[in-house]
């Protein structure tokens, strides 16, 4: 039993070392052949975005606000493949074979 308690202290400390290091993987999400183009860390927090200037007149704010949707979207799908890649990774090896686990 205290090797489990090991083994899931070991689990957590692998876990906030992943965090840390997704605060420093960038990911990219872009729309419009990348009118508009969103950068993320790997933790889904937005660090940037950038507009086409064509793209910020009023006739186009509908258009352009449909791009930003999906700008973030797709950087938030490519956040969370990242993250998911980076603890499946670090939990190899620490738990047992738990089918559904990672």
């Amino acid at each position: 039993m205290m090797d489990m308690f090991g083994k899931l202290g070991e689990m957590k400390k692998a876990m906030e070392e992943v965090k840390q290091r997704l605060d420093n993987v960038m990911v990219e999400g872009s729309a419009g052949e990348d009118t508009v183009r969103i950068i993320m860390t790997g933790n889904r927090e937005v660090k940037e975005v950038t507009i086409d200037p064509r793209y910020l007149k009023e006739d186009r704010k509908e258009e352009l606000e449909e791009l930003l949707v999906i700008a973030v979207n797709r950087a938030g799908e490519k956040a969370q493949n990242t993250s998911e890649s980076e603890l499946k990774a670090a939990g190899q090896g620490i738990l047992p074979n738990i089918p559904g686990l990672f």
